[in-house]
């Protein structure tokens, strides 16, 4: 039996195609199981009054993965949540969670302070991706 791998897939929600596109490459995979633990877009947690009540939210969802990815976009460099969900993969557990940076498919320009946090940076390829998760979980 395969292994379920519970992944954390962080995502700007102005930027979903991307989201998307990686959850149908996981999908298409054979002989890939995974569960995702991201916060979903519908969630009412986004229109939490307060910061921290996000930033615990999404700490409860990384808590309990094996991998958190995230997509090094150039939009990422100026995302505050995609630094928090950083700051809580590297700070907030007795072991790290590992990183996985997904340069976008086609992508010209990425961003450095996510390649930077990551232990691992795979292009947009399905095989490439699923290795590293597989690595590091």
């Amino acid at each position: 039996m395969s292994k379920v791998h519970n992944l954390f897939i962080s995502h700007s929600w102005s930027y979903s195609e991307s989201y998307d596109g990686l959850i149908s490459l996981l999908d298409k995979k054979t002989y890939f199981m995974y569960k995702n633990h991201s916060v979903p877009k519908n969630d009412p947690i986004h229109n939490a009054p307060y910061d921290y009540q996000l930033y615990e939210a999404i700490k409860n969802k990384i808590n309990g993965v094996h991998v958190v990815l995230i997509l090094a976009g150039v939009y990422s460099s100026y995302s505050k949540w995609i630094d928090k969900e950083i700051q809580i993969a590297q700070e907030e557990f007795s072991l790290p969670k590992p990183i996985i940076a997904i340069e976008p498919w086609g992508a010209e320009k990425t961003s450095q302070k996510v390649k930077n946090a990551a232990d691992k940076v795979v292009k947009w390829n399905t095989n490439s991706i699923v290795s590293a998760i597989r690595e590091l979980s």
